[in-house]
């Protein structure tokens, strides 16, 4: 009868159904949850403590009681000496560890005075080429006192060989810095779209890097399996979290297949999600993954130490969430964002700029974003209590549910035989655009609401200030690195870039080859060029 008594208590709440509620996923939700929807719970097997497995409450014990999340702004335009001086903004205001945006030629492991590098030199990132714009991009800066994450994908072993040297020039030992490199290519043939090499290669270059660092650098962190750039194609929140470990579930086996112990290089793992504008789904999302992960890596790698076991990840705000019309209102969305991030317990942390749909952001935009964080931190309570929203009837049944439905997305990979397979086959492609496609319809009907685009328009254009690069940035960048490779003993360079090759044929690691060309101050595409000649570059399937 208790039961029967619920469902009614239940349906009254329903009422008349004059719309269908979903999250911005799409996932149907109930008008309101009781204890029907958590029957059977366990909570030992399900929640557990703070730092304990399955770590769904965090994945320490005191969280942000015990230290704060990190707070990073992704930063990088023009040259390194402009994004030298906005690092030192941003760390006299209170942020805690730096995060880099590179310009797409470096991405695509290109010089700024490569033909194809032409208009794009320092626009969406900072031109690095050689040791010496990494040597002025972290001038003054301790590298044994601050954290460091690098946006860089393919040419990824090159810039962390560059940081090691910089480290090392400043007199900082390898063991001693600490970062991530993204690092992830496996979501660039899914997602972001800005690979060099084929899968194949691309593996031994990150499993390289895993080889290295774990017996050289042990502090840094290898990878940072990227779900943000799946979300940001159009992915579900499902979809983002599946494939984000599917992905991550590759690099360990690759790990495994090289002859690495998995509890020698899992502590060194780290995750990248979005956060996008459902609060509490995106809450469930972050939940749902430690617990996903912890048992991922207990009964399928087997993983003994508890370090293994951890999800630990950075957040940035939902980048495609952010829109032209009243930028101002972007504020707003970050905030909500930022605050289910916390509330789902991040690491680390990036908060968009109101004006990052238009422009690079200003020193103003910029602020505010990381004061946001800030006002979260300091103000708002909620760093005061962990997993604040564990046993809501919601939470959990939402937790749940996105947790199974992403276990079936990791079945069906399985099936294929992996998420390579399932790349070359398009798979995951295909699931994202189905999903961005019917996201997009239920904006342009009205299904989903994105004030200032679909509803509370308005006829006056609100313009705000925005960073502009000058062309001569460029031209400046051009000279500078013509000037270095002028310089340089061509010698030095010459050998090392041949040694690198010889490597790259055999099955040597590459990260001391790369290390050695980047102190010769070999550039990036020479580096990479090198690498080209041996793997040859990776084409796209048609799919569509």
């Amino acid at each position: 009868m208790a039961s029967k008594s619920k469902r009614r208590d239940k349906e009254k709440y329903s009422g008349k159904r004059l719309k269908r509620y979903s999250t911005i996923s799409d996932k149907e939700l109930d008008s309101i949850y009781t204890p029907e929807d958590t029957a059977g719970f366990d909570y030992n097997e399900k929640l557990g403590m703070p730092g304990e497995y399955p770590f769904t409450r965090g994945v320490y014990d005191t969280m942000y009681r015990g230290r704060l999340w990190t707070m990073r702004q992704f930063s990088g335009f023009g040259t390194a000496e402009e994004t030298n001086k906005r690092f030192k903004y941003l760390l006299s205001h209170g942020q805690t560890g730096l995060s880099v945006a590179f310009h797409m030629p470096t991405i695509m492991g290109y010089d700024s005075d490569h033909p194809r590098s032409a208009g794009e030199v320092g626009k969406c990132g900072v031109a690095i080429d050689t040791l010496q714009d990494m040597e002025v991009l972290f001038e003054g800066i301790p590298l044994d006192k601050i954290t460091t994450s690098m946006t860089i994908n393919a040419p990824a072993i090159v810039l962390l060989s560059m940081y090691i040297a910089v480290a090392e020039k400043q007199g900082v030992s390898p063991e001693v810095i600490s970062g991530t490199i993204q690092n992830d290519i496996l979501k660039e043939y899914i997602a972001q779209k800005s690979w060099i090499y084929p899968p194949e290669p691309s593996m031994r270059i990150i499993t390289d890097i895993f080889e290295y660092c774990t017996r050289h650098v042990p502090r840094w962190n290898t990878i940072s399996i990227s779900g943000y750039h799946i979300r940001e194609a159009g992915s579900t929140a499902v979809q983002e979290l599946a494939f984000t470990l599917a992905d991550g579930i590759a690099y360990v086996q690759a790990g495994r297949e090289r002859g690495l112990d998995v509890d020698s290089f899992a502590p060194r793992l780290s995750f990248f999600f979005d956060a996008h504008n459902d609060f509490f789904e995106e809450i469930a999302k972050f939940r749902a993954a430690r617990r996903m992960w912890a048992k991922i890596m207990k009964e399928r790698f087997n993983a003994k130490k508890e370090e293994s076991l951890r999800l630990r990840f950075h957040t940035q705000t939902a980048g495609c969430s952010l829109v032209a019309q009243q930028p101002m209102n972007n504020i707003v969305r970050v905030t909500l964002q930022a605050l289910a991030a916390v509330l789902g317990g991040t690491q680390s942390l990036h908060t968009n700029s109101m004006d990052e749909t238009l422009a690079l952001p200003t020193e103003q935009a910029v602020t505010v974003a990381l004061r946001t964080q800030q006002i979260i931190a300091g103000e708002s309570g909620v760093a005061n209590v962990i997993d604040p929203l564990g046993g809501s009837y919601f939470m959990e049944r939402l937790t749940d549910e996105m947790e199974q439905e992403a276990w079936d997305y990791i079945n069906k990979i399985d099936r294929m035989g992996g998420v390579i397979p399932a790349i070359e086959k398009g798979y995951p492609q295909m699931e994202i655009a189905d999903a961005a496609y019917r996201y997009q319809k239920q904006i342009d009907n009205s299904q989903k609401v994105v004030v200032g685009v679909n509803m509370y328009k308005m006829q006056e254009k609100e313009t705000i200030p925005t960073l502009t690069i000058s062309p001569q940035v460029e031209q400046n960048q051009i000279e500078k690195t013509r000037r270095i490779k002028a310089m340089r003993d061509t010698d030095r360079v010459r050998t090392s870039l041949d040694r690198l090759m010889r490597a790259a044929k055999g099955r040597d690691n590459l990260m001391p080859f790369v290390l050695e060309a980047v102190k010769a101050y070999a550039s990036i595409g020479e580096i990479m060029d090198v690498m080209r000649a041996v793997f040859g570059e990776y084409r796209d399937p048609a799919l569509f």
